[in-house]
């Protein structure tokens, strides 16, 4: 008599051993992974502790040296992301994979094997962006998008691709409370449905509320395992660092000094079709305090960052005052001089120059405060003394000063270019996003730097959509919804709730001409 025994179905991926080395760095180091049909399984670690690496070799951009890779249960080499699409795995990146030329539809045709005829392709982005609270114009190019919205069109031609195997390089890092929460449906829906999510974030509450198992790589190795729902966002973060964490201590309410920046009656009107028009916003940030804004991405964060940056030059020089001193008319060269350093939303290509070395793009802002050119000269050995100050004092992680932008984790190149306008010791600091996708220990490290620099006297401006970044720092919150601008409130007297209903535009303003 014979018995048969019901057969385990096999990991929908497992990583045995797996080694990646670059000049002077181990990235991975004998990985071991197991990801099972079905789970949310998340991957944690520092910036620089080989996360991005890791994803990469399962999905063809990049090739082990050594180890095995198998997909379910076959050892498979992944030649390159087509190769990866074929089998299944579909792949949200960090850093967007977009050209700025074309639409939304086109970019995600170009990531699709069959997209099919563009109008039906079009269609299908509309659906799927609706089904899952990602709103899209398929026929908008891309260079008219925010940050946010171009995170949503890698969402979206990842999720047109039906994966078994979806891996998500912090997905939310740019959606509000709401988006993310849509977001986390869909993926347990996915998962309900044997879809595989490999899971990569810094914000540790929605690993807890989200995954049913989590990965930690300190260093390049694996380090431990652990269900994060039994876990603390504070003892996750420790697992990560290998450390304990220490926290920033918040400003004080009600000991601002004088304004640094008064915005009055700012408006803005743009022949983009695309923009959100800044309409009547006023506000002020004195010394000592940290003002924060809040608002989903394309509500006119843009549109306020160039106009305050001097990107974009106003016909009206008294709408942005640093000091009392009209700037509006000025470019971005004359307000650093006057005492503004500023920090942009999009690191690679805004930020920083990807091909430069961070010693040359140390210099791009810190010529003339440092002082790093003299009489028309550059002096390269002051540059490179400048980027070693920032790489050691704000802990990047990097072979060194002649390491290319390009080659730094998001959050390694975050923590280089705030420090290098902190380290300028500016009067007024204009922050976009200021820990995008960067670890626990990274941001606690920025948010103390920022807190640090308004007690010494400087007026801090943070625009971001992370509510419990803006909950941390700010001494007043206001809230950016279709180019209008609420009044702020302080923080120890509003609730995320309150500042969430904010977001949705539930303020008092006048009504715009299409919404009468």
């Amino acid at each position: 008599m014979s018995t048969t025994r019901a057969s385990t179905p096999p990991h929908r991926l497992e990583l045995r051993g797996i080694t990646k080395r670059f000049p002077g760095c181990l990235a991975n180091d004998s990985v071991d992974l197991v990801l099972k049909p079905g789970e949310i399984h998340a991957l944690l670690g520092e910036n620089g502790a080989g996360k991005s690496t890791l994803v990469k070799i399962i999905y063809g951009v990049l090739h082990a040296d050594a180890g095995t890779l198998l997909w379910q249960g076959q050892e498979t080499m992944i030649p390159d992301p087509a190769g990866a699409r074929r089998l299944g795995i579909g792949m949200v990146f960090q850093h967007f994979s977009l050209f700025d030329t074309l639409t939304v539809a086109e970019n995600i045709s170009l990531g699709l094997d069959n997209p099919g005829p563009m109008d039906a392709l079009s269609q299908r982005i509309a659906e799927v962006s609706e089904r899952y609270g990602l709103s899209l114009d398929p026929r908008r190019h891309v260079h008219h998008l925010s940050v946010g919205e171009r995170q949503r069109v890698e969402i979206v031609r990842c999720l047109l691709q039906d994966p078994r195997l979806l891996i998500m390089d912090e997905p939310t890092s740019v959606l509000t409370p709401q988006e993310a929460t849509r977001l986390f449906e869909t993926l347990r829906v996915l998962a309900a449905e044997g879809c595989t999510i490999l899971y990569i974030s810094h914000k540790l509450e929605e690993i807890r509320a989200l995954c049913d198992t989590a990965t930690v790589l300190r260093g390049g190795r694996v380090v431990g395992s652990c269900d994060p729902r039994k876990e603390t966002a504070r003892s996750l973060a420790e697992m990560m660092i290998g450390t304990e964490l220490s926290t920033p201590e918040r400003l004080p309410h009600g000991v601002a000094g004088a304004p640094k920046l008064q915005v009055r009656h700012l408006s803005t009107t743009s022949d983009n079709p695309f923009a959100t028009n800044l309409k009547d916003v006023s506000f002020e940030v004195r010394a000592g305090e940290i003002l924060g804004i809040a608002g989903v991405a394309g509500n006119g964060q843009a549109e306020l960052m160039a106009a305050l940056s001097g990107e974009e030059l106003l016909p009206e020089p008294a709408a942005v005052t640093i000091e009392g001193r009209p700037v509006g008319h000025l470019g971005p060269r004359e307000r650093r001089e006057l005492g503004l350093a500023f920090v942009p939303e999009e690191r690679l290509g805004r930020g920083a120059v990807p091909e430069l070395s961070l010693s040359e793009n140390a210099l791009l802002s810190g010529y003339a405060r440092e002082p790093l050119v003299r009489s028309g000269l550059v002096h390269f050995g002051r540059a490179r003394s400048y980027a070693e100050r920032i790489i050691g004092a704000f802990n990047v992680v990097t072979h060194g000063h002649r390491a290319e932008a390009r080659s730094l984790s998001g959050g390694n190149l975050q923590k280089f270019i705030i420090g290098r306008e902190i380290l300028q010791r500016p009067r007024l600091l204009v922050v976009g996003q200021p820990t995008w996708g960067v670890d626990a220990g990274a941001a606690a490290a920025i948010h103390r730097a920022l807190i640090a620099l308004a007690q010494d006297g400087a007026a801090v401006l943070v625009i971001s959509q992370d509510l419990d970044e803006l909950f941390v720092l700010s001494n007043r919150i206001a809230v950016l919804f279709h180019g209008r601008l609420s009044d702020s409130r302080p923080t120890h007297q509003t609730s995320v709730e309150e500042i969430g209903l904010l977001m949705g535009g539930l303020f008092n303003h006048p009504p715009d001409e299409d919404e009468e």
